[in-house]
């Protein structure tokens, strides 16, 4: 198994994307990914071989998304701790396929989505959540589907609000070369900026009828 360059078991997304031969891939919310498009359905399937050969050989623990227009490889957080250090090499081995079977990768199409489920500072909802969705709790925070195909849970107290309100909102995590054009798309088509002294790790946007929408891209630079 591959290791990072400061020796940990773990890398961050900026060690990631050092690494080389990773420029196909982007880290969302979920872990890095990679989108190759395709030219029919068993042309996407073509890569289910070799992304199986090389999880096998580098440890890693892939999810696999096929569909008519290409496939998605996801190397999904399993812990809180981060990106596993072989990923960079699974990764890599992944692109050498694609590219082998004329796969195009497009990381424009690279997102996770999320919902932040804001609740008072003195409840404690994920169990609730976690029980109605059939989810499993993730760290301390978190929830997610136990085969990762649902929507990440985020749970997280705020103050000086109302014990029978809560406020719950989307995160939408994108590629940080993709950002700044989703949010500028959201508010064409509507939206309002409603915070962006985070930006560009987010901006806080709210739809015409004023729902949350966080456009994030801090999961694919931090360090």
């Amino acid at each position: 198994m591959g290791e990072s360059t400061s020796g940990s078991d773990w890398i961050s997304a900026a060690e990631f994307h050092r690494a080389r031969g990773v420029s196909d891939w982007r880290v969302t919310g979920t872990g890095p990914q990679a989108v190759f498009t395709a030219t029919s359905l068993s042309h996407a399937a073509d890569l289910i071989a070799p992304v199986v050969a090389a999880a096998e050989r580098f440890g890693i623990l892939p999810d696999v998304d096929v569909r008519p227009e290409g496939v998605v490889v996801r190397i999904s957080y399993r812990s809180p701790d981060g990106i596993p250090a072989a990923a960079a090499e699974f990764a890599a081995a992944v692109s050498r396929a694609a590219a082998e079977l004329l796969l195009v990768p497009d990381p424009s199409l690279a997102q996770s989505i999320g919902i932040y489920v804001a609740q008072h500072s003195r409840a404690d909802v994920r169990s609730f959540f976690t029980a109605a969705l059939g989810y499993e709790a993730f760290g301390d925070t978190d929830a997610v589907d136990p085969l990762r195909c649902g929507p990440q849970l985020a749970f997280n107290p705020i103050t000086g609000d109302s014990p029978a309100r809560g406020r719950t909102h989307f995160d939408v995590f994108v590629p940080a070369d993709q950002a700044r054009a989703r949010v500028d798309a959201a508010l064409a088509a509507g939206g309002r900026l409603a915070d962006d002294s985070h930006a560009p790790a987010w901006w806080s946007l709210a739809s015409p009828d004023n729902h949350g929408v966080d456009i994030a891209s801090w999961t694919d630079t931090y360090d």
